[in-house]
């Protein structure tokens, strides 16, 4: 039978698709590294979550994931080609983006995450998917990325912030930043 514990990462490195061994200190290790993190996360924000729709779209979300990893673990250049994340994949998660800005409450103020539980999971998935995306911006200033990479997840963790507020409005959250502190002001800001 075949083990998982191969022991070759026992030196501290580990092999980027076609074979290049690296430290698993590094930028490509850690950019594919927190994408798998985001998707570990959108994994127990779904397995709480209790709006179907969200959830079957997470679940979309986390296998394209999966090709999101592969391309940054695969080098340019590399035997193997990178994996496609296409335009396409970009577009299926702003027509959802601007599907849920319809929604009627959704923009209305900032949020304070923790007024709904799921919501509150989907938020620090968003957060992670950030973390994703300075990690890889970082990675694009030194090594060539696969296209759409940034895109994808600059896409990703708008759709992510919008799917916390409709949980949040879904469960009647009292969440509004406004409200919470008592401040009059503009209620909504795209520089966001």
């Amino acid at each position: 039978m075949t083990s998982i514990a191969t022991q070759l990462g026992d030196d501290g490195e580990t092999s980027l698709v076609g074979g290049q061994r690296v430290s698993k200190g590094a930028l490509r290790v850690e950019s594919y590294g927190t994408v798998d993190e985001l998707n570990a996360a959108l994994g127990f924000a779904r397995s709480i979550c209790g709006d179907e729709a969200i959830g079957a779209a997470t679940l979309a979300i986390q296998r394209e994931l999966f090709q999101v990893a592969a391309a940054l673990a695969t080098p340019a250049g590399a035997r193997k080609g990178q994996a496609p994340v296409t335009q396409a994949m970009v577009d299926g998660l702003t027509a959802q983006v601007h599907a849920l800005e319809a929604v009627s409450g959704l923009l209305s103020d900032w949020s304070v995450p923790g007024g709904d539980p799921a919501g509150a999971f989907y938020d620090l998935a968003r957060t992670v998917c950030r973390r994703a995306e300075r990690c890889v911006v970082r990675l694009g200033e030194e090594e060539e990325l696969a296209p759409h990479v940034l895109a994808y997840l600059n896409r990703l963790s708008d759709l992510l912030w919008l799917f916390g507020r409709k949980l949040e409005v879904e469960a009647k959250a009292q969440a509004a930043l406004r409200e919470l502190n008592d401040k009059p002001g503009p209620r909504w800001s795209r520089a966001w």
